[in-house]
């Protein structure tokens, strides 16, 4: 018998097994998850007001559980101070604020973005030669 892998019959591989990332990018990348956490890493502690006032598109029945997922998985702290009326501040925990690098990189990549939209413009210029219908 020989070694060739590329001869072997394909094993069924968990994506996360396939991809080490992937269970980062769900965690991170979820809808409204990174908007949260810039807004609390660049901006600092927030009452749920006021981020509800920065993310202005999102609703509040989302930012509750956005949130509530976030301090679950220790990338946010949620603050209760008993006063009156009652007071919660949210800020990013030490755990969010080590994504700071992964940021600033993916922030820096975003200069390649008018690339990617002249990608897409010569890509659908060309489509209706691949013989797409509309």
């Amino acid at each position: 018998m020989t070694n060739d892998t590329a001869s072997a019959s394909p094993v069924a591989v968990a994506p996360e097994q396939a991809c080490p990332i992937t269970p980062v990018v769900d965690i991170v990348f979820s809808r409204w998850t990174t908007s949260i956490l810039w807004t609390l890493h660049e901006y600092g502690r927030h009452r749920f007001v006021e981020l509800e006032r920065r993310i202005t598109t999102i609703t509040p029945k989302v930012l509750t559980e956005r949130l509530r997922q976030l301090e679950r998985d220790g990338l946010v702290v949620r603050t209760y101070h008993p006063e009156v009326p009652p007071r919660v501040e949210y800020e990013i925990s030490d755990l969010g604020r080590s994504l700071g690098p992964l940021f600033a990189a993916l922030a820096g990549w975003s200069v390649n973005l008018g690339k990617v939209e002249q990608a897409r413009l010569e890509y659908d210029a060309k489509e209706p030669a691949r013989g797409r219908r509309k």
